[in-house]
């Protein structure tokens, strides 16, 4: 199994505004992390960080348009990932945001040094909305 596949969606969502969300967190860079509130923003939906983190277990098992969706890119507006430290979800998220040389110390990420800051040309090269 795919080590970067955390939730199975089997069903065919067609939910829009998942879409968005999907594209917009496929275009943030290696090595790099983004906040869910910050995510719903670039996706054109303002105040929608819960929806990201909805969306974000949602994602077909195969990813979405072929490509997979960094769902372990996005954390809370703190730099905290948000599940549970106990949890495999957790470990799981770390790992992959270590494999990708992002620092986690605890359950946080220095986001001064890894949030992704998009400028308005590289958006509308990457989102199709």
């Amino acid at each position: 199994m795919n080590r970067k596949i955390m939730f199975k969606n089997k069903n065919n969502i067609t939910n829009p505004n998942y879409q968005r969300i999907w594209q917009t967190v496929q275009a943030i860079p290696y090595s790099k992390v983004a906040c869910y509130g910050q995510i719903a923003d670039l996706a054109g939906l303002p105040g929608k960080a819960r929806l990201v983190g909805k969306a974000l277990g949602k994602v077909p098992e195969d990813g979405w348009k072929g490509q997979e969706v960094p769902w372990y890119r996005v954390i809370n507006s703190q730099g905290k990932i948000s599940f549970p430290v106990e949890s495999e979800a957790f470990a799981k998220q770390r790992d992959l945001l270590q494999d990708e040389q992002i620092v986690v110390i605890g359950n946080k990420v220095q986001l001064k040094n890894f949030q992704w800051l998009p400028d308005l040309a590289e958006l509308l090269f990457k989102l199709d909305f």
